[in-house]
């Protein structure tokens, strides 16, 4: 099965979920790891909330946006003010390829405040662009060194 996990990383969190979710799948898998990476992003944290509530795009580097080479995608992002990352919404903008593709969507938080919101909005883009089938994963803070809860909250998924 060929694997796409797609994800921005404000803090590292995400970051830290994907490589975890990529160590856990590569043994039979081939897994590629596509980092969004952003030319515009605040250092403040509170503006780039405000970014994310308002929905405004963030201008990110040149990636593969062509999925459909995939069997299966994951989108990773943090929660900011109850919605995905802009960096995010961006990418979602631009990808292709996600006709009846099964479509995992990972969220990591601090709080757990707009977790549910943040995951319908993207399994609403994710279904306008073609998924089949979509499962949600939510990741808080406080258990993102913790393996054996990424590894079964990742198995759950699968």
């Amino acid at each position: 099965m060929k694997i796409a996990i797609v994800y921005y990383s404000y803090s590292g969190n995400t970051k830290k979920v994907a490589e975890m979710f990529k160590d856990e799948l590569q043994n039979a898998n081939e897994v590629d790891l596509l980092e969004i990476k952003t030319f515009d992003e605040s250092n403040n944290f509170f503006k780039q909330c405000l970014r994310a509530r308002n929905e405004v795009r963030a201008s990110i580097e040149d990636m593969r946006f062509d999925l459909s080479g995939y069997d299966l995608i994951f989108f990773g992002t943090p929660v900011w003010a109850f919605k995905p990352a802009p960096a995010l919404l961006t990418y979602f903008d631009k990808c292709s390829g996600l006709n009846h593709k099964r479509v995992n969507l990972f969220i990591t938080c601090g709080s757990g405040l707009g977790t549910s919101k943040c995951m319908e909005m993207m399994q609403d883009i994710v279904k306008e662009k073609g998924a089949h089938e979509t499962r949600q994963m939510t990741i808080p803070a406080a258990k993102i060194k913790d393996k054996n809860y990424v590894s079964d909250t990742l198995k759950n998924s699968l």
